[in-house]
């Protein structure tokens, strides 16, 4: 096969032609240049997190930071697969397939979102276009504040339990 139009994608691709096929094989699930950016500065500011887990059990996806004890999840979206308001351009080839992949992409995300929100986690989404120092100092300070409020929940429920022992003792 020499010239391009003869190209035969392999059955179920989706790709319209091989160069297309090789960029997209070649894209990153994980450890992407934004994630590995935010991921220092917030390991830099003194903050511990697990890599691309799931935040809750029973929820089968996974962020790109998640910080269990403070109920934080962090997502980087990149702003092709997530349909960035500044920055998505929709392909023009295989168009139909595009506009599904991509609002699949979309509603999962907001389900997503539902999902760990409901469980009591904070749900923090940055396309890949905002610096990672931007991201970095929201990260940390929605950490500290929710390791500060929980300290403090602790504090009062071992008050409580104090109070009550003195009282029946």
């Amino acid at each position: 096969m020499s010239a391009a139009s003869d190209w035969t994608p392999p059955v179920g691709s989706w790709a319209s032609s091989a160069g297309n096929r090789r960029s997209m094989l070649g894209n990153r699930g994980r450890d992407t240049s934004p994630e590995r950016a935010l991921r220092s500065l917030v390991h830099a500011s003194g903050l511990r997190y697990r890599v691309a887990a799931r935040p809750e059990p029973g929820v089968r996806r996974t962020a790109d930071l998640v910080f269990r004890p403070t109920k934080v999840a962090v997502f980087v979206d990149g702003c092709f697969w997530h349909r960035c308001p500044d920055h998505f351009t929709a392909p023009k080839t295989n168009a139909q397939f595009w506009e599904e992949k991509i609002s699949r992409n979309v509603v999962r995300d907001r389900d997503t979102d539902a999902r760990l929100q409901s469980a009591g986690w904070l749900v923090l989404r940055f396309w890949e276009h905002q610096t990672p120092e931007e991201c970095a100092a929201v990260v940390r300070a929605e950490v500290l504040r929710r390791r500060k409020d929980l300290a403090a929940r602790r504090t009062a429920g071992a008050a409580k339990r104090d109070q009550r022992s003195e009282t029946s003792g």
